[in-house]
């Protein structure tokens, strides 16, 4: 009988008989757009992040894209963004037309230092984007008030950090806006999705035209069923250049399913990150993620650093061994300043931010998902660990 193992995949959806009933419903409704199940998404999002509005789009780069012209970001104005981050951050300000305007990071945290974002701020400073990588949210308030302070707007990517609570308050509460994803590798998913969250409710409007082909909000407007001669003329009414952002009812069924079981699926992944960190607390070699006292984390994943005696290299070698013994590892991220579309942003090449271009040579995000049996984590971790024994043995 064979021995060898499925892949282990790096992360998972985690869907169950409950989404499938709820797409089940919108399917035999005939409503298939910006209906009850939307609202109902967008109801459950609100209230877990504390905000009085919530706004269902296809992505979450589709929210980071509205927010800022929401504010009024555009050509000539600069945003401040962590260069390590997922490269969707970036390219959302460039379809803005703004300026995107690097800063280097915290080794502790991997968000951005907030002495370095404050340094960067100029007359030409629109907006600060605070990024909670891997769902840390250290920081939050201190970049929110260096912004307050300098009467910029402070935008909370917390794509990655939905139900975590720092200081006693949600991801999606800190920024005078946020934004949230629901990708198939997020805590919960839609497929492809995102969410606008704000307490503005002149800005969340914008947002509901920007999404919707810059339809006005009055009555009809947004509804996929006009009905009335006077909902089909709101309808058709444009009020602004808008997009096709909407988020479908079959997908705001599985958002819905989703919120609902957010508990569950938090506590069960805080279970695999908690195995992990005891798996390796007294590894050398292996730097954990940080989490700082006034956090209940939300893990997104679960990245370990290589310690500094190790580069890409050495970590590239320590992926391909993982990866001959199907075990789904990756490295996590590329920093943004470095790759050739945002060159002429950066004033510089290697070296300009040392620590984030350290850590994003020596990340390695190990297979972390909610359904992720004791096995297959068992078989990842011990993968690693004889990966950098080799690593550390050819060295000698």
């Amino acid at each position: 009988m064979s021995t060898v193992m499925d892949e282990i995949p790096l992360s998972g959806p985690d869907i169950t008989a409950h989404e499938i009933d709820l797409v089940t419903q919108v399917l035999r409704s005939g409503r298939l757009a910006m209906g009850p199940m939307q609202e109902r998404f967008e109801e459950l999002v609100a209230r877990r992040t504390g905000c009085d509005h919530a706004v269902s789009c296809s992505s979450g780069t589709a929210a980071l894209h509205m927010a800022l012209l929401a504010f009024g970001v555009g050509p000539g104005d600069e945003v401040i963004i962590p260069t390590f981050c997922f490269v969707a951050v970036a390219n959302a300000v460039l379809h803005a037309g703004a300026i995107p305007v690097f800063v280097d990071i915290c080794p502790k945290t991997l968000n951005m230092d907030p002495v370095k974002v404050e340094a960067a701020i100029t007359g030409k400073t629109k907006a600060v984007i605070a990024v909670e990588n891997f769902g840390c949210m250290t920081y939050m308030n201190t970049y929110r008030a260096i912004c307050d302070r300098h009467e910029i707007v402070m935008i909370e990517d917390a794509c990655e950090a939905l139900g975590g609570i720092h200081g006693g308050r949600a991801a999606g509460s800190f920024g005078h806006a946020s934004v949230l994803g629901f990708y198939p590798n997020k805590q919960i998913t839609t497929g492809e999705g995102g969410m606008f969250v704000t307490n503005n409710a002149r800005i969340a409007e914008i947002v509901r035209s920007l999404r919707n082909q810059g339809r006005g909000t009055g009555s009809g407007a947004t509804s996929g069923h006009p009905g009335s001669s006077q909902g089909l003329r709101a309808w058709m009414s444009f009020e602004r250049r808008g997009f096709n952002y909407r988020l479908s009812e079959i997908q705001a069924a599985v958002g819905v399913a989703q919120m609902e079981r957010l508990d569950d699926i938090l506590e069960r992944r805080q279970g695999v990150a908690e195995w992990y960190i005891e798996r390796f607390m007294a590894h050398p070699d292996l730097i954990l993620p940080s989490v700082d006292s006034e956090t209940n984390m939300s893990w997104f994943v679960f990245v370990v650093r290589l310690s500094d005696q190790y580069g890409c290299i050495e970590r590239d070698r320590v992926l391909d061994g993982m990866h001959r013994h199907e075990v789904g590892a990756a490295a996590y991220f590329p920093c943004c300043h470095l790759m050739p579309h945002f060159a002429h942003h950066t004033g510089g090449g290697p070296g300009k931010y040392p620590i984030s271009e350290s850590m994003a040579q020596r990340t390695i995000a190990l297979p972390f998902f909610t359904g992720l049996n004791a096995r297959d984590a068992d078989f990842a971790a011990a993968t690693l660990e004889l990966m950098v024994s080799r690593e550390n043995l050819s060295r000698s």
